[in-house]
C-alpha cells in the first residue's frame, strides 16, 4: 500500500513538470528577447574643450597712453602716497588691434603735495604714474618719454599752476586740478598684453568695405 502511495506520488510530480516547464521556458525566452531590445546606456557626454587662451600682443615702452583724471585734485587736501584714480581717454591700440578699451582704470599716486605759502606762493601737486589695466594686466607707466638712464624718478607728473595749458585751475593759491584732466603719459617697458580684437575702426571699416564679387566668367566666343 505505501508502495502505491509512493508511485502516485512520483507520477502526481512529474505531471506538474509537465504543465509548468512549458510556461517557464515561455518567460526565460521573453526576458531574453527584452534584455537584447534594451539598448546600453549612452556613454557620457564628452566635457566641453576649455577656450583657447587670447593671442598676445606687445605693448611697446614709450607708446603714448592717454589718460584723464577720475577725480578733482587739490593740493590743500592732498598727501604724499594717496592713490589718484585715472581713466584711460582713449582706445589703446597695438597694431590695429584693441589692448585696452576706453575707461579702462589706471592709477597714480601722489608723490608731492605742497599748499599755497606765504608771499603769494602757490602750491603744488605731483603725481608718481603706476599702471593701466589693460586685460588683466597692469602696464607699467611713466610721465616722461624717454627714459633718463635707469633713473625711474623721471616717471612723474608736475600738476603744477604754471601748467595752465593742461586746464590747472587756481583756487586762491592752491593748486587744483579738476575731474577730467587730460593726462598724457608713456608705456615703461615692454609689456605683453591679451588682444581683444580689432580695433574698432578696422572692423567698422571691413564691415563697410566688403570684398568685392568675383567676375563671372565671359562666356565662349562662337567659332
Amino acid at each position: 500500500m505505501q508502495l502505491l502511495r509512493k508511485i502516485l506520488a512520483i507520477v502526481s510530480m512529474f505531471s506538474l513538470v509537465a504543465v509548468y516547464a512549458p510556461g517557464m521556458a515561455a518567460q526565460q525566452a521573453t526576458s531574453a528577447t527584452s534584455d537584447a531590445s534594451t539598448p546600453a546606456p549612452a556613454a557620457a557626454q564628452t566635457a566641453p574643450a576649455s577656450p583657447a587662451e587670447p593671442a598676445k600682443v606687445t605693448l611697446k615702452e614709450g607708446t603714448e597712453v592717454n589718460l584723464k583724471l577720475a577725480q578733482t585734485l587739490s593740493s590743500k587736501t592732498a598727501a604724499v602716497g594717496d592713490s589718484v584714480e585715472m581713466l584711460l581717454d582713449q582706445d589703446l591700440i597695438v597694431d590695429k588691434t584693441l589692448v585696452a578699451k576706453k575707461g579702462s582704470r589706471a592709477l597714480a599716486t601722489v608723490s608731492n603735495a605742497k599748499k599755497a605759502g606765504m608771499a603769494g606762493k602757490g602750491g603744488e601737486l605731483n603725481l608718481r604714474l603706476e599702471y593701466v589695466k589693460a586685460g588683466d594686466t597692469k602696464v607699467k607707466l611713466r610721465g616722461a618719454q624717454a627714459k633718463n638712464g635707469d633713473n625711474k624718478t623721471g616717471a612723474t607728473v608736475g600738476l603744477v599752476i604754471a601748467f595752465g595749458a593742461l586746464g590747472f585751475l587756481k583756487h586762491g593759491k592752491q593748486a587744483e586740478v579738476k575731474e577730467g584732466t587730460p593726462v598724457k603719459a608713456f608705456v615703461d617697458e615692454d609689456a605683453q598684453v591679451a588682444s581683444l580684437g580689432p580695433a574698432p575702426e578696422t572692423a567698422a571699416s571691413a564691415a563697410s568695405n566688403p570684398a568685392p564679387a568675383a567676375a563671372p566668367n565671359p562666356a565662349p566666343a562662337p567659332k
